[in-house]
């Protein structure tokens, strides 16, 4: 099963290398991750994609919560949620195969951003099976190279992600020893 978990995390040097780390050295694999600022200057947003079961779910939460730079950890999961994967892919028009690609951008409310004598170079964002089924119509034209985001991800409600009931969120004060 996958599962999408939002981590609320301080805003210091050194976090993501020490959760990517955690999660390695426990061979939990991460499918996808995006790292951004929030509305928050003090908070940076963690946005992992995990497969397992709900044990190995409840194993990454319970991890994720022991290090002390993570203020929340959110499972998405079982709620109703929007996430977006946004990607760059540049496509060959050797061929003139130029309005055949640009028809499909506009049916994928993709849109190019950039043209060379011998490529386009498209951006789309939307859902997992979009992004896919957008490679797989454009593989024929000849992909020249491309670059997707990692997911992210917000809950539909009014509610904030930081307002959801969990664990008591942490201080965003440093402890002690990170002021070593």
């Amino acid at each position: 099963m996958r599962h999408v978990l939002s981590a609320l995390v301080m805003n210091q040097p050194g976090v993501l290398a020490h959760i990517s780390g955690m999660l390695a050295s426990r061979a939990f694999n991460i499918e996808s991750l995006a790292v951004g600022a929030t509305e928050t200057p003090e908070l940076s947003r963690m946005t992992f994609v995990v497969k397992g079961d709900d044990r190995v779910l409840d194993q990454v939460r319970k991890q994720l919560e022991k290090i002390i730079t993570v203020v929340k950890v959110i499972d998405f999961s079982n709620q109703n949620f929007v996430e977006r994967d946004l990607m760059l892919i540049k496509v060959s028009t050797d061929g003139g195969q130029r309005s055949a690609i640009h028809e499909l951008v506009d049916i994928f409310r993709a849109r190019i951003v950039d043209v060379g004598p011998l490529h386009v170079m498209i951006e789309i964002s939307g859902q997992e099976r979009k992004i896919e089924a957008f490679i797989d119509i454009m593989r024929p034209y000849g992909i020249i190279e491309l670059v997707r985001t990692g997911r992210i991800a917000l809950l539909r409600s009014a509610v904030s992600s930081e307002d959801v009931e969990t664990e008591q969120p942490r201080s965003l004060e440093p402890p002690p020893e990170a002021m070593v």
